[in-house]
């Protein structure tokens, strides 16, 4: 039985050194927050110690297996589905390896569902740059992509490409999920332009991010040229395109 009105999806692709530490540190939040797992076939072991965890939070733990790495984008969506087919009324996006603290959960919560806004962002760049081992390089490029993104849509929001992230239930359900594009870094970029173009109010929390210590980044050259061509194709995209609108 459901009974809490939030739920943390979580993709996974071997994690198995973070997986049980991070749904642990979600289940410490005084928030009672859910959590959801969609793990793509990790060779590592990740489903397995999900499933033992399973045993000790039959309530809590939740997870959707599916065969292979089928792309971060489409990860979410499928959570979001299954998220949407309940009575969640907020549902977040985190990553596995703690560059998301799990106790900033509470801070983009209060920011949905006591500050007024749809959408929330965990933010690394409204209030600086708060970033914690990350190579200079990579620093500079994330920042410079938020800025790149910011300046060809317009979107009001400093770090477009954020994947800490707490969608009120209704953003989920105006916007046509079957019709997000990107699967890779250009899918957060893409749900915050569409968002946005809905006419969702985004709000920015500021958190630091601290780069993993364990396992492996999935991050690559040929997903931030995704998103780089995609920032052009979606504002040229929402010229032609009519985006549904929030119910007031």
């Amino acid at each position: 039985m459901q009974t809490a009105d939030s739920i943390v999806i979580i993709p996974t692709y071997n994690e198995r050194e973070n997986i049980e530490n991070i749904i642990r540190a979600v289940f410490e939040q005084p928030l009672g927050f859910h959590v959801l797992v969609i793990e793509d076939g990790s060779p590592d072991g990740t489903a397995d110690i999900v499933r033992t965890l399973q045993q000790e939070f039959p309530e809590r733990l939740f997870m959707l297996e599916r065969r292979g790495k089928q792309g971060l984008g489409t990860a979410y969506i499928a959570g979001f589905k299954w998220a949407l087919e309940r009575t969640y009324q907020y549902i977040f996006e985190m990553d596995a390896d703690f560059s998301h603290n799990p106790e900033d959960l509470p801070k983009l919560y209060r920011a949905c569902a006591e500050e007024g806004g749809d959408l929330s962002i965990g933010s690394r760049y409204v209030s600086g740059v708060n970033v914690v081992n990350w190579p200079m390089g990579r620093v500079l490029m994330s920042y410079f992509a938020s800025k790149y993104v910011r300046f060809i849509t317009g979107i009001p929001v400093h770090d477009t490409t954020a994947g800490f992230v707490c969608y009120r239930r209704q953003v989920l359900e105006t916007m046509d999920l079957d019709h997000i594009r990107f699967k890779g870094y250009a899918f957060q970029i893409e749900m915050k332009f569409t968002a946005y173009k809905c006419g969702f109010r985004i709000v920015e929390v500021p958190v630091i991010f601290i780069n993993r210590v364990l396992g492996v980044s999935k991050m690559n050259s040929s997903i931030f040229g995704e998103a780089v061509m995609g920032v052009i194709k979606l504002k040229v995209h929402s010229w032609f395109h009519k985006f549904p609108q929030k119910k007031r």
